[in-house]
């Protein structure tokens, strides 16, 4: 089964988290395909992950590139995985859609938005109901992640 991470943005932004998330990712060999709902978002999450830290340079893509394919991290508005991508990080309330090619999947999501939450608080039954294996992380005081089950 998927291992299942969902992750409670209560003390910073989904732009100041999101990274360092995906920096692991890349250093561990993973390839990523990362979700959101719209075009827009999708393209200024692009930008940003170009220029988010003056020493930074994290590789990636998004699935209107003509490298797609080749991208370690791939920035999408679908439900698909044209860089064959082991983990898939869901934000802005994306819909999950089929995740059994997937070892692990993420959930970003925003607790200050209550379609965020809810839709998580969905996703968490559904997904525990198929016997995926869960975990869930919430942002402590300094912005860091504790494990809360």
């Amino acid at each position: 089964m998927t291992e299942v991470l969902f992750y409670h943005l209560t003390e910073s932004k989904l732009e100041d988290a999101l990274p360092a998330l995906l920096e692991k990712s890349v250093e561990r060999g993973w390839r990523v395909v990362l979700q959101t709902v719209e075009e827009a978002r999708r393209d200024r999450l692009d930008q940003h992950l170009w220029t988010f830290r003056e020493d930074s340079f994290l590789p990636h893509g998004t699935d209107t590139g003509v490298l797609a394919a080749e991208q370690p991290v791939l920035l999408t508005v679908k439900d698909h995985n044209p860089n064959g991508a082991s983990v898939r990080f869901l934000v802005d309330g994306a819909d999950p859609g089929d995740l059994s090619s997937y070892e692990r999947v993420v959930f970003m999501f925003d607790g200050h938005d209550a379609a965020q939450l809810e839709g998580a608080r969905s996703h968490w039954k559904r997904l525990k109901g198929e016997g995926h294996r869960l975990t869930y992380w919430q942002q402590s005081d300094d912005g860091r992640w504790i494990k809360k089950a």
